[in-house]
């Protein structure tokens, strides 16, 4: 085997652009829908409007009575999709799990 090739002592970093194209996820799925509209970010596509003060609102929020909706939430159990020892938080992190 030889030691011997065009690019030995060369510089690795490639000076110029790349003009090689490589295969794109639209290669695999060239029939895709273009989810671009979207990505607007406009005052048409804000729910809130333009007056509303995400900081104000949030400070109007009962946490504690959110605390209590949360943990009456996770460990009521219901009988078509019985919780994983009496909590649904097993539940949760497998269907985070799965999604990420």
């Amino acid at each position: 085997m030889s030691n011997t090739t065009g690019a030995a002592g060369k510089c690795p970093v490639m000076h110029g652009g790349n003009t090689a194209t490589e295969k794109s996820v639209m290669d695999w799925w060239p029939n895709a829908l273009n989810l671009d509209i979207l990505h607007q970010h406009d005052s048409k596509t804000d729910p809130m409007g333009e007056d509303f003060d995400y900081r104000e609102a949030l400070s109007k929020l009962d946490v504690e009575a959110l605390k209590k909706d949360l943990h009456a939430l996770m460990t009521d159990s219901q009988s078509w999709w019985p919780a994983d020892w009496g909590h649904y938080g097993g539940l949760m992190i497998r269907m985070a799990w799965h999604a990420a």
